[in-house]
């Protein structure tokens, strides 16, 4: 590609009229950034996999002659490029059909990038990292990764299960209560039938952050999978658990989900549980929650049950 992307500089001779024309390659433009930079997928097929910016230009899409190949349907065959300009890096859709989107904003024309910004590209998304310590950047991404969800930002279900089992065994060594809510998105295949999947992805991560707010600091919030979300609650009862759940669900209920121009209806059903004495594992805790949101599902939906 550095072949394929040349700038020409014209300058006047300080003798006369005559015409110098200098090639600079991309090799030579990059030498005007003192910085590495590159993107790790955090979201996508090659989750974790990083890619070095080390061309004038970077394309992304689902056609096998992007640098960075995203085989997702709704990845447009050339959708993005990252590219250098003036000493900074960009980010510019390529008319894609599914738009390219930086930080949540759909990207209308070349924007400039800054570590850390995120590049979500269709069903994928990408964290650009610029600096004089892109590797210690990207290890602490991946050890995020191993955490945390990458589309919706709150913890995973890994740590959500860590967390849980630390938890059981806390509550039952000192004999405090614990309280599990599990709760999904109603009829979530007919968003994702009706909008399409971003419209889906949207949703999650709306509803996700709108809950996170609400979420004390000693309590875990966690995508389980899917649409599925889970919030362990040390020391709270289940009356108070049945109460805060109560006021989830109205939150969503409430909340307008709004994704190109159109309002997307979402309401949630909710199990909760209290830790019983003879809960030794937590898939034992998960069952019982898990009961408790299907009898919600069966009794009419976007309601808390347990």
């Amino acid at each position: 590609m550095a072949s394929e992307n040349r700038v020409v500089l014209a300058s006047r001779a300080m003798s006369g009229d005559e015409t110098r024309v200098t090639k600079i390659s991309a090799l030579d433009l990059r030498s005007q950034r003192s910085t590495e930079c590159c993107l790790v997928q955090i979201h996508g097929p090659e989750l974790g996999k990083k890619y070095l910016i080390d061309d004038s230009e970077l394309t992304i899409g689902r056609d096998q002659h992007n640098h960075i190949v995203v085989d997702l349907d709704n990845v447009s065959r050339r959708h993005a490029r990252v590219l250098g300009r003036g000493g900074k890096m960009l980010v510019e859709d390529l008319g894609s059909t599914n738009g390219t989107y930086l930080n949540d904003q759909e990207v209308l024309q070349a924007q400039p990038l800054r570590s850390g910004d995120l590049i979500k590209v269709g069903g994928s998304i990408f964290k650009f990292l610029d600096g004089d310590n892109i590797e210690t950047q990207y290890h602490e991404t991946i050890y995020t990764l191993t955490i945390a969800d990458g589309l919706t930002g709150i913890n995973n279900k890994r740590f959500f299960l860590e967390y849980l089992e630390r938890e059981m065994g806390r509550s039952s060594r000192y004999q405090r209560t614990l309280t599990l809510m599990i709760f999904d998105i109603d009829h979530f295949k007919q968003i994702n039938d009706v909008h399409g999947h971003l419209a889906g992805d949207y949703v999650l991560r709306e509803l996700a952050q709108s809950i996170k707010r609400l979420v004390r600091r000693e309590q875990c919030f966690a995508r389980y999978g899917g649409e599925e979300f889970a919030v362990v609650m040390p020391e709270d009862g289940p009356d108070k658990a049945r109460l805060f759940a109560e006021k989830i669900r109205k939150l969503i209920a409430e909340k307008a989900f709004v994704y190109d121009e159109k309002e997307i209806p979402v309401t949630i059903s909710i199990g909760v549980a209290e830790m019983a004495s003879d809960m030794t594992e937590p898939t034992h805790f998960i069952k019982v929650a898990d009961a408790n949101l299907y009898k919600a599902k069966k009794t009419g939906r976007n309601r808390v049950v347990g």
